[in-house]
Formats: C-alpha cells, structure tokens, sequence
C-alpha cells in the first residue's frame, strides 16, 4: 500500500502549534491522522527530530488505517482524532 503523507498546521493558542500527521491512501483515498505533535513557543531541533523519528516508528509498526481509522474528508479524520484523544485526556 502506499500513502502520501500531508501535514495540516493549527494554531492552538499564541504560544501553541498543533501539526497533524496526516496520510492519504492513494488506493482508496482515504484519510488518517497518524498523530499530532504540539510545538511550544521555545522549541528546539532536538524535539523535531524526536517528532520525525516517532513519525517514522508509528508508520512502521502499523499502518495509519489501523491505528486511526480511514475517512472520506480530512476534515473528518482530524476531528475523529481529537475526539479519541480528548477522551483519553
């Protein structure tokens, strides 16, 4: 299977970035959002580099459609991560 990979940015606050690790199957066009990294104010290359080598990891032990669930809009598949995530919190 092969995948495109997109990040989608938000600002969370003034002091807060959200990046969305997003994927696109480009057999079923299908989107999932693998995780979502949270970029404070003072952030610092070894904290991205972290970020990418977890990116990497998540990718390679399973695919975003099973961690995540597939949806039609990536739209949809960013909003059903949060709600997963906000009921973990």
């Amino acid at each position: 299977m092969m995948f495109e990979s997109i990040s989608v940015w938000k600002r969370a606050s003034d002091e807060t970035l959200r990046r969305y690790r997003c994927f696109r199957n480009l057999e079923t066009g299908m989107f999932s959002v693998q995780s979502c990294d949270f970029y404070p104010a003072s952030f610092d290359a070894e904290k991205a580099a972290f970020f990418d080598q977890q990116f990497l990891d998540l990718m390679s032990e399973s695919s975003p459609e099973e961690r995540s669930g597939s949806f039609e809009t990536l739209r949809d598949a960013i909003g059903a991560h949060n709600k997963d995530f906000d009921a973990k919190c």
